[in-house]
């Protein structure tokens, strides 16, 4: 039983689960926006407002935290340099979720995340 459980497991074992979001954040620092399924935009949210908060600081020891979460230098770096810089006055709320409709083979509902 999963009584009080707040994980969302998406399917997946822990390690996939983890990998799949770190990935997933990544791709949306480095371009933006993607379209996924609702759930995973909304258990990938976190992290990435994890991410640019972490990323804000800009100095050396941020960089390094980026490094443990994010797998991809060029995501690192983008976020240290650009979105830290971009949202250095605002308190949080780095993400939106825009509702775009439904996949056609079964039915799953998909969303934009995209920085705001």
């Amino acid at each position: 039983m999963r009584h009080k459980n707040k994980v969302k497991t998406l399917d997946r074992t822990k390690e996939a689960r983890e990998l799949m979001l770190r990935n997933l954040a990544s791709s949306i620092i480095i371009y933006e926006k993607v379209k996924t399924s609702q759930a995973k935009a909304k258990a990938v949210k976190p992290l990435v407002e994890r991410i640019i908060t972490i990323s804000k600081k800009g100095d050396l020891s941020a960089r390094r935290n980026l490094l443990k979460i994010i797998l991809q230098p060029k995501a690192v770096k983008k976020a240290m340099e650009v979105l830290g810089e971009r949202y250095k006055e605002r308190p949080g709320g780095y993400c939106r979720i825009i509702k775009v409709g439904t996949r056609q083979g079964d039915g799953a509902q998909i969303v934009q995340i995209e920085l705001v």
